[in-house]
This record gives structure tokens, C-alpha cells and sequence, in this order.
């Protein structure tokens, strides 16, 4: 066993920071019957090798020491190793579903004295041991394979009992190859590709996650075992899991039971629940049952399961290949228990993780030896390729039990496991199970005592005969003659330096481990169903999309009206730009970027082979800001002249454009008034002055004669002539980023607010502030409301705030402070940190969204917010993020749609080839952000076809381009 709770432990990549381990508790006592073991993590941690790819499609191969590209690497493994003891006196009758070897921390006869793991982890020498020791034998006469791993076989004149027992005990670097197969095994099982002809199947379950101490509330457990079914009733009461109430009952199971029909099975199971409620006398009320199946089954949910074979002796006909589940609800529906539902479905071994999570750090991992043998443990879902969930982790549970069935152990069995292979019912098959499990531990000694006869090795001058009768030597006598814990321990130590193996009690592990399933599942349906009331507002589905669109389409119309222009949301602003660039320009331009506390200058060179381009950044003081509009300009001619003096400039006359990302009413391409100041300027006498002239009045004053001020755009139209000099077919600008606009190529008789009918114009839309005549009331939710209320412009700018970088996160934050209100999230218990406002900010959106995370970095974001946060948290807070985000790329697409619909239907046609030149860090930073709106553009304006081109430098760049076309129409 030792190798393989190696290879789990190393699978699962567990880790603690400060490298310590929890001393182990005192060892119980030896006990006669059966065990069962759970590895419990002290911490969970699965960082990827430097290079791998999240990607479910390719798997990487193991190295040939079991170093793997898909399960993490491990840094630091602690762990502890739980085994059961003897039946509880609250839950007897439970020795044919515990294990049938003790796994206790003392020596046994086989390893006497295994050295503790010291720094290096090694052994003591062999040839010290043997220099003064007779052949075969240590210094104090121990058999010299009971003593190490690394012994020698070929040890001369040995006897016949210590080469059976060298036989048995494989060296160590044979046990680091069985390590590093089984670890190829596990990668076999949980690839897409090789699972169906994988001899370790790696199921999985289903389960994904472990019980948090709130779970509560009735539940029942039916358990199918070797001899009977046990019932349980269990009644859980919020309290950490620590005074849960139990009853429970054994019925036993007729002998020829387990060969009869699958029908008269769970017939005769939901009997046993019928009478048992009958006789506890429990409420009608709706009753969730969890059921234990210690057979392998290929799960599909939580509670749905077919039987792959019968083990153990059963071989119940018209089962395998079927749902348990649906039969046993079939059976207990026949005698009109209808408020019993089955819910879930597990075997002992997942029952054993689950038990022993009550309190404390979760476990984790499991192990089970008894009749049979196996494991399973939680792994990042994204390894279990066979099911289609991607985030968060589940349970897989090996089945184990089938390693060796292609032949993987073929050096490693002896003539022994041959025979007793031979005599089993299912001839080579779960060859693993059969050197490890209790069914046949006795059945290999009996065969190894068989052979030491017949070379008149032991037993001489006695009777033999009773030895060749099968199952004459029981698992239980050898377990009264040995102990092997310490092996399982010190061996896995040995095999896995980076782990740390404590050896543990876990009791009861089938009745509390399904019981504690049940709960959990019972748990994540109400939390779930709170969870998809909560986030229903933010799900919009397409008639909702469809519907704004229609709006959307409907306020351009308004703004576009003489008459209407003055009550639309949407404003629809004459830029006076009514070309875009045809590759013809030619010239140096100057540029001006004007948008926050960074002012830049630039010079933009228009040649044939391209666009080359100088600037400069100069600061605007929080003075100049918020003083005198005077002061303001001022300080940008001073910057203009500095900027033009270091590049040589100051005798040329340049063409300039002039990006003012303030709202502005243009009223030619070089007129704009001032409508209100944002982001922090308050300069005084600006508003409704037009801020062309102010910046020529500044020249004047400055008597800098040199300033030709061709053009005024805003970032929207500088994105789109940035992108449409690169492609022709961009005539539409969208910026998606702290705030959102769009604009895009109108045709001009369809613009009532200025005069002409010939050619396009484009249109700045200020689409930010659509929705603000309320037409957008029902799409706005409880916690949109609440952000708004916190703005300095609330009622103002409300798509937008749907939509940009700047609320997105403020939306999360409300949100999950609504779920720590309801328990969702964190146990209920919030930070300070959670309740300070702009604290989670949106960049974290597309941290957390980012493909591939672990949710060991997502607990990581959320731990600096001071929030202790589960696994479930971290996923549950996943789960909002890409709602939240999924909403602003969907609202934009149907803003977009609006758009692109309108052009293809003013232009007559069926099918439009449009490009869109999009700026903004969340469009360019968000993982999912572009595929979102892309995606939802197709479905909604399916007859347009939607080139999206990231702007660079859009802003001074375009500016420099609308100054560009602009001389090129007046050129001769």
C-alpha cells in the first residue's frame, strides 16, 4: 500500500506553508475486524508546472518517475492517514464494511523496527547490517528482510521461510516503479481519451465539496452491506457537525440474497426503510436519502449511477449496466414512500472522506482497506476530462482495486497471488485488490504455509490436510498474529519524502460518511437555489437582449430628430467628421490628448509606408484643474510649445487635432461647447463656451501664432479614423474601458439636428447615458441601484454603468455582500474590508475569470480582502464575477446590434460587412469579455457580419487622422 497512498498523495499536490505537520495523535489500540482510511490535507494546493496549459484537450505524460504535466506538482504534502476501529456502540454491526486489517501505528513482524524518516529519508545500510550477522540474519538476528526495503535476493543459503518472506517483500526502488505505473494508471483514467480501456477508472462522483458545519436538518441512510442493510435516520443541527442524532437499525439479508434476482435486492432494501421509518416513527416531510453501493459504478450525477459489476460475492441478475438508483426509488415507490427521495449515491470510500470531515480542516483524501481495497480524493475538475465541469474540484474515486489488470504488476506477483487468483471467481481481474484486500490476505498466507509444508520447511511431522481447504486461514488470524500500520506510514514516507503520513481513527465512516454526502448535497440545492433567485435579475435572457435592442434603436431614432433630440437618452451628437481615412493622407499633424490629469502632446507623420509618431506626457496639477479656465488652457499652449520646441516644431504650421474627452455639443469639426466638466475638472468659465476657441485664445495670449485647430473629436471617434486607416470598412468606434461610448458613420439626411443630405457624418451616441429616462428600469437590479445611488451623477450615465470598468467590481461587491447576509458566502461572516466601497475592484473580475486559475490564487485575491474563503467561496465568487461580466458584454452587443442593424438597413442591404475599431481595458484586458459580445452580436444581428480591430493610440492617433482627412477634402 505504501507506493500507491504515495502516488494519491503526491496526485493531490497538498501543501502548508510553514512546512510542519500536527503531531499525530496517540495510536489506538489494535483491534480485531476491519478498518477503514482517510488522508487528511492540512492545506490543498495545485500550482502548475511553469509552461503547462489548462487545456482539456492534449494530456501531457507522466515522466518516467511519475513527475506529471495534468496533476500538480507537489511542494509540501501534509497528511494524515485515517483508519477505523472497532464499531462504534452507536453503530454496531458494521464488520463486513469496515476493513478487515487493522492499520495501527505499532511495529509487525514483517518491517520490525522501520527507521523514523529522517532529513534524507534513507534507509540503514544493508551491508553494515550483514558484516556481522549470520546469512540472512542482522546483527541481532532479525530475518534481513524484515529489516529494509533495498535487500538483496540473492542472498546465499538462505532458508526456504526467508525467501518466501523475500518474495512478499518487494525492494524499495521495485515499490518506486509500482509508484510511478499506478501514477500513469491515474493519468489513463482521467484522460478523456484513454479512460474506457483504463484499469484504474477514476469515476467521478460528483462530489464537490465537503461538509462546512452548516449543514442540518433530517436525512436518512440506507446501506447495502456483505450480510445486511443498516438504516440510519440522522438529524444535523447547524452546530459544526458536532452533536448530530442517530438511529439506526440492521436487518439481515437472506444468504441467497446476493445471487437472486436485482428486483427481490431492492425489494428487500426498501423493506428494510419502510419498517424502519414505520418503527422511529418519523414525519411525512420531504426525506432525502443517501445510499451506500460498495460496487463499482459509473456515475453521470450525484444520484445517478450504473452498475459497472458485481464484487464481493454478489451477483444479483438485470443490474449491471442499469441505474441503482432509479431502482431503489422504484422499490421504495412500490410501497407508496413517496417523501423519501434518493438523492445520492457513493461507496464506502467516498463515505469514509465525507465522515471524516465533521470538524476542523476538511479531508480530502480517502482510504479504505478492508474486504476490498480503494481510494478517492478531491482533484481540480478540470482533470477529470470525462465529465463536462471545468471549475472548482470533485471527488474521484479510483477503483483501485482493477491496477495490475493490464498487466502492470505482472513483476510483481508472486506464485502465490497466482493461486489465489486462479481460485477466485473473476480470474484476473482486480489483481491489485487481491494482494492488498482482507478477502485474500489469509488465502495468501495459506498458500505460502501450503508450499513451506511441502518443502518440509514448517509444520514437520504434522497434518497439513486442513491447510488445503480454501479459506481455511483468515485475514482475522493473520491480523491476530501482525500489525502492518507503520509499514503503510513509513513506506509512503519513504516513497514521498515531500508528504507527511499520520496515522488516524475514523469511525463509523459509511452511516456518517453518506449521511454528511446527503447533507451537502441537500445543502448546495438550497444554496443553489438561493444562489440562482439572487443572481436571476443579472441573467438576462435573449427576448430581454431583443427587447434592448429595440430600445436602444429606438432612443438613436429620438436623438436623431430635430424635434426629439432634446428628450432622447441616447443624444446622438453631429461630430462634423464625415469621412474616414482612405490611405490618401498624407503630412505631419499635431495631436492633443486631453481626457484626465495626464495631458499629451504628439506629432503624427502620415507617410506612405505608415504612421510614425513622437509625444510627450505633462501633467495638469490638481490647481489647474479645479482654478480658472484661463489657467487651464494656458498651461496646455505652454505644454504645446515645449512639446513643439523639443521636436523641432515651433516654425512649422501644423494642422491640429484636438481629442476632448469631456460631453460636448459639437457644432462644426473644429466648435464644440463645453456641456459639464467630469472626471475632477472644474475650471471655471468653460461651460458653454466653446473649447476650440478657448485654446486659440490661449495661443493668443501666449502669442504663439503657429496653432491651426483643424478638428475637436472625442476618444470614440479618434478610435474609430485610428482603425479605419488601417481598414476601410471601420466606420464604427466603440470604447469599452472605465467608461463605454460608441459612434459610428450615419447617413447625413437621416441627422435632422444639422443641415445637408449628402454623404455620412459620424455620430458620437453618448450611449452611456441611455436608459436614463427610465426606459431601462426593469433591467436595472437591486444591487445596480445601490451603485448608482453611491455616484456623483446618480440617475445620470445608467447603461454605462451597467456595462464599464468602473462599477463592474462595485456590482460584484454588492452582491456578495447580499450572499454573506443569506449565508452563502464565507459562513456568513464578512469583512470590513468587503464593506468599504470600490474595494473589490474590476481588474480582479478578470483575475478571478482568468482560464486556468486555481482556486488556490482566487482564495489568495480574496484573502488580501481579508475573507477566509473556501474552496466553495472561491468558486461560488467565480460564479458571480462571470455573471456580472457576462451581463456588460451582452448589454453592449445589443447596444452594437442596434447600430450595426440600422446601417445595414440604411444602406438597402441584405448582408453588411462592417468593421468596429474598440478601445478600453476591459474589452482588451477581460479573458471573455470579447468572445462574450462577439458571440452575442452574431446571435442578435445575424445578417451583419462584425469585424472587431483593437485600436491602438486611438485617441491621439485618431485625432491626428481627423485632421488628416479633414485637409485632405479641403486640398486641391
Amino acid at each position: 500500500m505504501g507506493p500507491i497512498l504515495a502516488s494519491i498523495a503526491r496526485a493531490t499536490g497538498s501543501g502548508v506553508s510553514n512546512g510542519s505537520a500536527s503531531p499525530p495523535p496517540p495510536p489506538p489500540q489494535h483491534t480485531q475486524g476491519a478498518t477503514n482510511g482517510c488522508l487528511l490535507p492540512a492545506a490543498m494546493s495545485s500550482p502548475r508546472r511553469p509552461g503547462s496549459q489548462p487545456s482539456r484537450g492534449g494530456r501531457t505524460p507522466w515522466s518516467p518517475c511519475g513527475e506529471r504535466g495534468r496533476l500538480p506538482p507537489v511542494n509540501r504534502c501534509v497528511g494524515m492517514v485515517m483508519w477505523g476501529q472497532q464499531p462504534s456502540p452507536e453503530a454496531p454491526g458494521l464488520e463486513d464494511s469496515l476493513c478487515a486489517i487493522a492499520v495501527v501505528g505499532r511495529s509487525c513482524a514483517l518491517y520490525p523496527r522501520l527507521p523514523a524518516r529522517d532529513g534524507g529519508g534513507t534507509l540503514p545500510s544493508h551491508d553494515a547490517a550483514q558484516a556481522s550477522a549470520p546469512c540472512g540474519r542482522d546483527a541481532e538476528g532479525r530475518a534481513l528482510g524484515s529489516f529494509q526495503l533495498g535487500h538483496q535476493d540473492n542472498i546465499p543459503s538462505c532458508t526456504p521461510v526467508q525467501r518466501a518472506l523475500m518474495s512478499l517483500t518487494p525492494s524499495l526502488e521495485k515499490l518506486q516503479v509500482v509508484k510511478c505505473r499506478m501514477l500513469e494508471a491515474m493519468d489513463k483514467g482521467l484522460s478523456q481519451e484513454t479512460h474506457a480501456q483504463a484499469a484504474v477508472r477514476m469515476l467521478p462522483t460528483f462530489i464537490c465539496s465537503t461538509p462546512d458545519g452548516t449543514e442540518k436538518g433530517d436525512l436518512m441512510v440506507v446501506e447495502l452491506c456483505q450480510s445486511h442493510v443498516r438504516t440510519l435516520f440522522v438529524t444535523l443541527l447547524g452546530d459544526g457537525n458536532q452533536s448530530p442524532q442517530l438511529t439506526y437499525k440492521i436487518f439481515e439479508m437472506p444468504a441467497d440474497m446476493l445471487q437472486g434476482t436485482g428486483e427481490a435486492l431492492f425489494d428487500f432494501i426498501a423493506q428494510c426503510v419502510h419498517k424502519f421509518l414505520e418503527e422511529i416513527g418519523t414525519p411525512q416531510h420531504r426525506l432525502p436519502l443517501g445510499f451506500v453501493f460498495p460496487f463499482s459504478c459509473r456515475q453521470t450525477g450525484l444520484g445517478k449511477a450504473e452498475l459497472i459489476s458485481w464484487s464481493k460475492g454478489f451477483q444479483c441478475s438485470d443490474v449491471e449496466g442499469k441505474d441503482v438508483v432509479q431502482l431503489l426509488q422504484a422499490a421504495i415507490n412500490k410501497l407508496e414512500l413517496y417523501h423519501v427521495q434518493v438523492i445520492a449515491l457513493l461507496n464506502d470510500t467516498v463515505g469514509t472522506m465525507m465522515a471524516s470531515s465533521w470538524g476542523g480542516k476538511p479531508c480530502e483524501i480517502a482510504l479504505v482497506m478492508g474486504t476490498g481495497t480503494n481510494s478517492c480524493f478531491m482533484a481540480e475538475a478540470e482533470l477529470v476530462e470525462v465529465v463536462e465541469e471545468s471549475n472548482g474540484r470533485m471527488c474521484v474515486n479510483s477503483e483501485w482495486g482493477c491496477f495490475g489488470d493490464d498487466g502492470a504488476l505482472s513483476d510483481v506477483l508472486t506464485p502465490y497471488d497466482h493461486r489465489v487468483d486462479q481460485e477466485s471467481s473473476n480470474p484476473g481481474e482486480r489483481r491489485f485488490e487481491k494482494m492488498v484486500g482482507g478477502l485474500y490476505l489469509g488465502e495468501i498466507v495459506r498458500h505460502a504455509m501450503l508450499m513451506l509444508a511441502a518443502e518440509q520447511a514448517l509444520f514437520i511431522g504434522a497434518s497439513t490436510s486442513v491447510l488445503g481447504n480454501k479459506d481455511a486461514f483468515k485475514t482475522q488470524q493473520v491480523l491476530e498474529i501482525m500489525e502492518f500500520g507503520e509499514i503503510l506510514q513509513s513506506v509512503a514516507g519513504l516513497l514521498a519524502p515531500e508528504c507527511t503520513a499520520t496515522l488516524v481513527p475514523s469511525a463509523d465512516t459509511n452511516g456518517r460518511g453518506v449521511a454528511m454526502v446527503t447533507a451537502v448535497a441537500q445543502r448546495l440545492l438550497t444554496q443553489r437555489h438561493e444562489v440562482e433567485q439572487l443572481l436571476a435579475p443579472l441573467r438576462l435572457s435573449r427576448v430581454d437582449l431583443e427587447r434592448v435592442q429595440a430600445l436602444m434603436r429606438q432612443e438613436m431614432e429620438r436623438g436623431l430628430g430635430r424635434d426629439s433630440n432634446v428628450d432622447a437618452s441616447v443624444r446622438m451628437l453631429p461630430t462634423y467628421v464625415c469621412n474616414t481615412p482612405d490611405g490618401t493622407e498624407r503630412g505631419d499633424f499635431l495631436a492633443l490628448d486631453l481626457g484626465g490629469t495626464n495631458f499629451r502632446v504628439l506629432v503624427v507623420r502620415v507617410m506612405q509606408e505608415g504612421i510614425h509618431m513622437a509625444s510627450e506626457i505633462y501633467i495638469v496639477p490638481t490647481s489647474v484643474m479645479q482654478g480658472t479656465g484661463e489657467a487651464l488652457f494656458d498651461h496646455i499652449i505652454e505644454c504645446i510649445m515645449d512639446f513643439q520646441t523639443k521636436q523641432n516644431l515651433m516654425e512649422q504650421v501644423l494642422p491640429l487635432g484636438f481629442t476632448f474627452s469631456f460631453p460636448c455639443q459639437q457644432l462644426g469639426l473644429d466648435k464644440a461647447v463645453l456641456l459639464t466638466w467630469t472626471k475632477g475638472f472644474s475650471a471655471s468659465g468653460c461651460v458653454g463656451q466653446d473649447v476650440v476657441q478657448l485654446l486659440r485664445d490661449a495661443a493668443q495670449r501666449k502669442q504663439h501664432v503657429a496653432l491651426k485647430v483643424v478638428a475637436v473629436v472625442n476618444d470614440t471617434v479618434g478610435t474609430m479614423m485610428a482603425c479605419g486607416y488601417d481598414d476601410p470598412k471601420c466606420e464604427i468606434g466603440l470604447i469599452v474601458g472605465t467608461g463605454t461610448n460608441a459612434c459610428y458613420m450615419e447617413e447625413r439626411k437621416n441627422v435632422g439636428t444639422v443641415e445637408g443630405d449628402e454623404g455620412r457624418m459620424c455620430i458620437n451616441m453618448e450611449w452611456g447615458a441611455f436608459g436614463d429616462n427610465g426606459c431601462l428600469d426593469d433591467i436595472f437590479t437591486t444591487f445596480d441601484r445601490m451603485v448608482d445611488e453611491k455616484t456623483i451623477n446618480a440617475g445620470k450615465q445608467r447603461f454605462e454603468k451597467l456595462i464599464s470598468g468602473m462599477y463592474l467590481g462595485e456590482i460584484v461587491r454588492h452582491i456578495l455582500l447580499a450572499m454573506v447576509d443569506k449565508q452563502l458566502l464565507f459562513r456568513g461572516k464578512p469583512s470590513l474590508k468587503l464593506q468599504t466601497r470600490d474595494i473589490f475592484q474590476t481588474k480582479f473580475l478578470s483575475t478571478i475569470e482568468t482560464d486556468g486559475l486555481a482556486l488556490q490564487q482566487v482564495q489568495g485575491i480574496l484573502r488580501d480582502l481579508e475573507l477566509d474563503a473556501s474552496f466553495e467561496d472561491s468558486m461560488l465568487v467565480r460564479e458571480v464575477c462571470q455573471t456580472v461580466s457576462l451581463r456588460a458584454a451582452q448589454l453592449c452587443a445589443a447596444g452594437l446590434a442596434a447600430v450595426v442593424e440600422k446601417m445595414r438597413e440604411n444602406r438597402g442591404l441584405a448582408q453588411l460587412a462592417i468593421t468596429v475599431g474598440v478601445d478600453g481595458t476591459l474589452y482588451k484586458m477581460h479573458p471573455h469579455f470579447s468572445q462574450n459580445l462577439q458571440q452575442m452580436l452574431r446571435d442578435l444581428a445575424p445578417n451583419c457580419a462584425v469585424t472587431f480591430l483593437q485600436s491602438e493610440d486611438g485617441s491621439g492617433k485618431g485625432a491626428a487622422l481627423v485632421a488628416a482627412v479633414a485637409c485632405r477634402e479641403t486640398s486641391p
